[in-house]
């Protein structure tokens, strides 16, 4: 077997041939950044959907997190700053993840929907597809799903090798091979009223358990 951190002999690669760990995963990295970068200009020169002359939102987080988020639509904050997750709702988040001992750069935050449109439905479906390459390029190990319209967009995109998801709040599922899901209600939905509050966090109080259970690496 090989020492921990070196793939095959140093002496026979390419001096730029990364040999380390480290320098493997940087290389992923890298790709990452690249690959979101170019999403990043797609997007933002689509024009199937009608938003006007607004910018679509965009995802925001770590390239290669380890939880996805993943909302419907924007909300006024989020349209007006071009970023998901912005405002009361990635707020509320924060404070749930430093409650959890969950590091905010293991996490990165996208909508289904990211073009600013007033009425969600008017999304063109190759668009709201592109979560597909979202997923791809960040290949989170777990997505939190918010929302029945978030989990239906999610259920019917053909995303390779997935299953079925359930809208069982706090239910850990499996949605391919290598990602796991968890179901929660609406954040948006759950700011205003204290009933909504408490199902929102016994949902999604979940995930600290299992980013805990992750081995360290």
């Amino acid at each position: 077997m090989q020492g921990e951190g070196h793939v095959g002999d140093a002496s026979n690669l390419p001096p730029s041939m990364p040999i380390t760990d480290d320098e493997i995963r940087e290389k992923y990295l890298e790709r990452a950044i690249r690959e979101l970068n170019h999403f990043t200009r797609e997007l933002q020169e689509c024009r199937h959907c009608p938003r006007g002359n607004l910018m679509p939102v965009l995802g925001s987080g770590h390239p290669q997190a380890d939880v996805m988020l993943i909302k419907h639509h924007p909300r006024p904050s989020e349209i007006e700053e071009g970023v998901a997750f912005y405002g009361r709702a990635g707020g509320a988040l924060m404070k749930s993840l430093k409650r959890l001992q969950i590091d905010p750069l293991a996490v990165y935050g996208t909508l289904c929907v990211k073009c600013p449109l007033p009425d969600p439905s008017l999304a063109d479906p190759a668009c709201v597809e592109r979560l597909i390459e979202e997923l791809a390029i960040v290949q989170p190990k777990i997505v939190v799903v918010m929302g029945e319209d978030a989990l239906d967009v999610v259920n019917e995109l053909e995303i390779p090798l997935a299953r079925m998801l359930v809208a069982e709040p706090g239910a850990l599922q499996r949605l391919t091979p290598s990602i796991e899901a968890l179901y929660v209600p609406n954040i948006d939905e759950a700011l205003d009223e204290e009933s909504a509050k408490r199902a929102f966090w016994r949902a999604f109080r979940v995930l600290g358990e299992w980013y805990e259970s992750l081995p360290p690496y």
